[in-house]
C-alpha cells in the first residue's frame, strides 16, 4: 500500500513540478529531448510529448535557466540543453523551500 502512494506521489510530483525535474535532469548531464524523454520516463513513470516538453524547454532558456547548443552526432543535428547559473540557483532555492517546508 505504501508503494502505491509513493507512486503515485512520485507521478503527481513529476506533472506538477516538471520543469524543477527537468533542471534536475540537465544539472546532473546537459542532454538533449528524446534523451531527457527517455530519462523521465525511466525514472518517473512520466511519458512526456514532444508538444510539452519542447515549449517547457524553450520557457526554462528565454528565463535563463538553460542554454542550447547545437551538436552534431553520426551525422544528425540535436540540440543539447545545459544548465545556467541562473538554473542552479532556482534549484538551491526549491531545496531550500522544501527543507523549511518538511521542518514544520
Amino acid at each position: 500500500m505504501i508503494e502505491t502512494f509513493i507512486e503515485e506521489i512520485r507521478q503527481r510530483f513529476a506533472k506538477v513540478f516538471l520543469d524543477v525535474l527537468v533542471l534536475k535532469l540537465i544539472q546532473l548531464e546537459p542532454m538533449w529531448g528524446y534523451r531527457i524523454i527517455r530519462e523521465t520516463e525511466k525514472l518517473f513513470g512520466i511519458k512526456l510529448r514532444h508538444g510539452a516538453l519542447y515549449p517547457l524547454l524553450h520557457s526554462l532558456e528565454v528565463k535563463g535557466f538553460l542554454r542550447s547548443r547545437r551538436e552534431v552526432e553520426e551525422g544528425r543535428v540535436r540540440k543539447v540543453y545545459e544548465i545556467t547559473s541562473k538554473g542552479i540557483q532556482f534549484i538551491d532555492s526549491y531545496h531550500d523551500f522544501l527543507r523549511e517546508q518538511l521542518r514544520h
